[in-house]
């Protein structure tokens, strides 16, 4: 199972770091507010789409009714990841898509302080084990480091846009760390992750839609911003479900490997994200030699720290203080104790795997194909300068890992 969360992690990293390219489309004169709500509203779409069309409804209710606490759980860390996700539109209107990316990773150093304190992640771990991790997590801070005063010193908007945008990319980064608490609770009760991400967007869709009215200027405004950017509005809702596909990896990652690894592999989104500005953007053309040498160096530090805490495979003594974990939450929640280890190990019980799809759940599908289709209908180009062969290029390697990582998840799991 490590090696299957270890390659969710880094199909996760591909994915999530292609959804924040529309993003871009800040510097365009587009309102943060109005931008992570269009994509919510994609990232909407997804999340009740791609269950339905991997498990159907009926399987997600099932799961839903045998943890029925986890649905507030759901809701929060959805309203968590509306919030990070406005905050990481104004990092990258003030810093740059290359440039927030790392600095909103710094969020594994939140998930593996909360792996460790509340669910016994490296509990029992041998020392080298404990030493990746360490080390991995300075590494990460000095990448963070590194690109942070890189940024203070060169950025064209001014130090104090500068700043601002630091800000928000760090502030993102612990409310994404904190959400993976809700996330490792769920796997641990034996929930499926395709079912936690339906709820999920329910608390990301009613965050953010208060978001907007309450501070771009209400819901008139809202709406009219939304029509003025018609043309564009299919780019923003192709990177909501472009964000789904990466979460769900993400969400699988988290499950068969933890937190505290999980979360670090697939931060290596910075080497996409880092792709997609300096090579589809041009994001980096504007800085001399020696700043571009910084970003390089800070990115590739957070990266080989992200991947030494990830090769720290849990021994037995882990496994065993991670049991006690599952252990206490079966007892709180009065679960059953054998689904929970099961679930674990990517195996479900007989009934839940003979759940067969309705009418209803090819009607859902049918319906979410239609709204890209009609917003597809007439799209145009954002106004961007982009490398458009380098950007054939990266779909090309996301179509690689989507399939090559879908088809290992179901045939060890059957997506569970």
């Amino acid at each position: 199972m490590h090696s299957l969360g270890v390659l969710c992690g880094i199909a996760a990293g591909a994915w999530l770091g292609a959804a924040e390219a529309p993003t871009k489309l800040v510097t365009a004169g587009l309102s943060p507010y109005t931008i992570s709500l269009c994509m919510v509203a994609g990232v909407f779409v997804a999340r009740w789409t791609l269950p339905t069309l991997l498990r159907g409804t009926s399987y997600v209710i099932d799961d839903l009714r045998g943890c029925p606490h986890l649905i507030v759980w759901a809701i929060l860390a959805g309203a968590l990841w509306a919030v990070a996700n406005t905050l990481t539109v104004f990092a990258i209107r003030d810093v740059g898509l290359a440039i927030a990316f790392p600095l909103w990773n710094a969020n594994s150093l939140i998930g593996i302080l909360w792996g460790i304190l509340l669910f016994r992640e490296l509990h029992g771990a041998p020392a080298k084990n404990w030493t990746k991790v360490i080390l991995g997590s300075m590494a990460i801070v000095a990448g963070a480091t590194m690109l942070g005063f890189s940024t203070i010193r060169s950025s064209p908007a001014g130090s104090g846009h500068a700043v601002g945008g630091i800000a928000a990319a760090l502030g993102a980064s612990l409310l994404w760390g904190t959400m993976y608490v809700p996330y490792r609770k769920a796997y641990l009760s034996g929930m499926n992750p395709l079912s936690f991400v339906t709820i999920f967007t329910i608390g990301e869709l009613g965050t953010m839609l208060a978001l907007a009215i309450g501070l771009a200027g209400g819901l008139h405004s809202v709406a009219g911003q939304i029509i003025a950017v018609r043309h564009y509005l299919f780019w923003l809702f192709l990177g909501g479900f472009c964000w789904v596909i990466g979460d769900l990896f993400q969400q699988y990652a988290t499950k068969y490997i933890g937190i505290g690894r999980g979360i670090p592999l697939s931060n290596t989104n910075q080497l996409w994200g880092l792709a997609w500005g300096a090579l589809v953007f041009g994001e980096l053309a504007g800085l001399d030699r020696s700043h571009q040498l910084i970003v390089v160096a800070g990115s590739i530090i957070m990266i080989l720290g992200a991947l030494a805490i990830s090769t720290a495979a849990a021994s037995a003594e882990e496994h065993s203080s991670t049991n006690e974990a599952l252990l206490r939450e079966c007892n709180r929640y009065n679960l059953d104790y054998h689904r929970s280890v099961m679930a674990q190990a990517g195996i479900e019980d007989e009934r839940r795997a003979a759940s067969k799809k309705r009418w209803w759940d090819y009607l859902i599908v049918a319906i979410a194909a239609g709204v890209f289709l009609w917003f597809a209908w007439g799209a145009t180009l954002p106004p961007l300068q982009m490398n458009l062969r380098w950007g054939a290029a990266l779909c090309l390697a996301l179509a690689v890992l989507l399939f090559g990582s879908g088809w290992a998840l179901w045939k060890r799991t059957r997506f569970f």
